[in-house]
């Protein structure tokens, strides 16, 4: 916790998560002098990973590129569990001296940018005012104040219980009875086995199938890598290994999508044990990463369902009934505890609805530059993960992106830079992935272009090389191609 609180301040970082934590520590380092604070609207550091407490909630990216880059990751598992992310990230905070500059229990309600004083005034949730020159969300793009909740017909004569993941009661006693987890995402998948060691039985229902693929818990390689290597050095080469995978398994499922749907029903074949079901429930009608792949560690999913503690479901909630769900099909499903894993909400900018000279910027109608900068907002920028890689490997490149935005402006004597289109583009959707989550909110997102450096590109090889080895000054005020409105 910060002791002094200025009034104003270089740079304000909303949000004390993991890509918050990141950003400042690349602040701290590449402009030590550069005064600033994170903003963290909750009372802890983490994020995500402090709110969420559902039955096994863990990453669904390996740990090296989930991790930060300077912070090695020194647990056993590639894939983690929410308590030892947890666990890293406030570490990391306090081995930097990040946690100092943290203002907990400070949310912006309202942020407006004065042309005349080149500078951001926030209004903040206990009444107070800041002003800053830099204003850097890195809130993520989830509503987490509330999840997505569908009506569901009939749950008010329903006599179980119904929970939703985000949102986990502490007092829940599931142990002896019988469970059903609607839903199909990241987090049914997490939830599903985690309960059924408990619980009587665990029914996971969906309306349509998922990508699921097992993956190794640990990885042996990078196991035998940090064996052999200093902890700073094996980390960068098993991040390296790891990315390349990434990225090549992600182009290989666009460029040979029939192929690698083989693949992967080859896999859940292998692990499940029952040609039957893989058809039935794992072979969805989209190509793979036209949603988000969901890994399971060591086919913990698979091997639930192959020991009778878990089962699944395809079919249609009908109406809750008092002793459970009434399909479409008409078969009861019994249930004493109901989980509503119908995935999140979004929310852009973390819900900050960013003005200038007293104007709300209608983002909608905005693009973003690079995948951090918008049109029509100066001195701003948004922290947004790949949806195809783990989320830190973006959000670490954006926030070196801004640091050399800033650098720029200090050396050229700028106060501000604003991205503008150079030309007419075609509008595109920030996320490109037709997941209903992504489907039911991202109209109120800026968007993105059809070329060059407005395009949000889900390629950490290309946008690294570009962010790391690029001339930031020439893509800004370049003569080639212009790309931004700066002023002193």
């Amino acid at each position: 916790m910060v002791t002094t609180e200025p009034a104003h301040l270089d740079v304000v970082i909303v949000g004390a998560g993991l890509s918050g934590i990141g950003a400042a520590y690349r602040l701290g380092t590449e402009h030590p002098g550069r005064s600033y604070a994170i903003l963290e609207a909750r009372d802890a550091i983490g994020g995500t990973w402090d709110l969420f407490r559902y039955p096994g909630v863990r990453s669904d990216s390996d740990m090296f590129t989930l991790g930060y880059p300077f912070e090695p990751w020194r647990e056993a598992e590639s894939i983690a569990d929410g308590p030892s992310i947890l666990d890293y990230v406030r570490r990391t905070a306090a081995t930097h001296g990040i946690d100092r500059h943290i203002r907990f229990r400070t949310k912006v309600l309202g942020a407006d940018w004065s042309t005349r004083d080149q500078r951001w005034t926030l209004t903040l949730s206990d009444g107070g005012t800041l002003t800053c020159g830099f204003l850097y969300s890195c809130a993520g793009y989830y509503d987490y104040e509330r999840g997505h909740e569908p009506e569901f017909p009939g749950v008010a004569s329903y006599e179980g219980r119904v929970v939703h993941p985000q949102f986990w009661p502490a007092d829940l006693d599931y142990a002896g009875k019988r469970v059903v987890v609607i839903g199909s995402g990241a987090t049914a998948v997490t939830i599903v086995p985690s309960m059924a060691g408990t619980a009587a039985h665990v029914t996971m229902l969906q309306r349509s199938p998922t990508w699921i693929s097992p993956v190794p818990g640990r990885d042996k390689v990078a196991d035998r890598i940090r064996e052999l290597l200093p902890a700073g050095l094996a980390h960068r080469i098993v991040r390296a290994k790891n990315i390349a995978f990434t990225t090549g398994f992600h182009q290989f499922c666009r460029r040979f999508p029939g192929t690698a749907r083989k693949l992967l029903t080859g896999l859940a074949k292998r692990a499940l044990e029952d040609e039957r079901a893989v058809r039935e429930h794992f072979t969805p009608t989209y190509d793979p990463w036209d949603q988000r792949l969901c890994a399971i560690p060591d086919a913990d999913l698979f091997k639930a369902i192959n020991a009778g503690r878990a089962s699944v479901v395809t079919d249609h909630v009908d109406t809750f009934v008092p002793e459970g769900i009434r399909l479409r099909s008409g078969r009861v499903l019994a249930a004493d505890v109901v989980v509503t894993a119908t995935g999140l909400r979004l929310l852009a900018l973390g819900g900050i609805a960013p003005g200038v000279d007293g104007r709300t910027v209608d983002l909608s109608e905005q693009f973003v530059w690079r995948g951090a900068m918008i049109t029509g907002i100066p001195n701003f920028a948004v922290c947004i993960g790949y949806t195809n890689a783990s989320w830190t490997l973006r959000a670490d490149l954006t926030s070196r992106l801004v640091c050399k935005v800033l650098d720029y402006l200090d050396r050229e004597g700028f106060s501000s830079a604003v991205p503008r289109p150079d030309r007419v583009m075609a509008r595109k959707p920030l996320l490109d992935l037709t997941s209903g989550y992504v489907q039911r909110s991202i109209d109120a997102f800026p968007r993105q272009g059809d070329r060059g450096p407005w395009r949000v590109r889900q390629n950490y090889l290309l946008d690294s090389v570009q962010t790391l080895r690029g001339d930031v000054g020439e893509q800004l005020a370049g003569t080639r191609a212009r790309a931004f409105q700066l002023a002193r």
